[in-house]
């Protein structure tokens, strides 16, 4: 009997994978349907004043994330910044740093100026604004010309 009971038990998963649906893996709606309500739950007035809100914080915070288009908007950004004695920060590996003050995932980069203010920093930024270009440098850099 207890034979019985582990060959039932070895083939009961072949059995239910067996009686999967013919129309799995299928689209259950066209991506227009999926997508159509992405994007609308922020208005313009709100993102200004959440823009409003941040200003208070120092730039490159958690609460006050850089804001950049993408990926190549992040890169920019940081080979640009220069330390205190002119010089580029070394950069460690970027790592996710959470929920920034736009709702969103925002990126920590790890830059260290050495002896050279501001010393170690995290810097936050927020990727997902690509009409912004941010101009201002975070307290203690300074921004190269492009």
């Amino acid at each position: 009997m207890r034979i019985l009971s582990f060959l039932f038990m070895a083939l009961a998963p072949v059995a239910t994978a067996s009686a999967a649906p013919d129309d799995l893996g299928k689209r259950t709606a066209p991506p227009e349907t999926l997508f159509s309500g992405i994007g609308e739950g922020t208005s313009d007035s709100a993102l200004e004043a959440a823009f409003a809100a941040a200003a208070a914080f120092p730039l490159g915070t958690l609460r006050n994330p850089v804001r950049v288009g993408g990926p190549e908007g992040e890169q920019a950004y940081v080979a640009r910044l220069r330390c205190s004695d002119g010089k580029a920060p070394r950069l460690a590996p970027k790592r996710p740093g959470g929920i920034g003050a736009f709702g969103s995932l925002v990126e920590a980069f790890p830059l260290d100026c050495g002896a050279a203010a501001p010393g170690k920093v995290d810097l936050m930024m927020d990727m997902y604004f690509e009409e912004h270009s941010e101009t201002r440098p975070p307290p203690g850099f300074s921004l190269a010309a492009r």
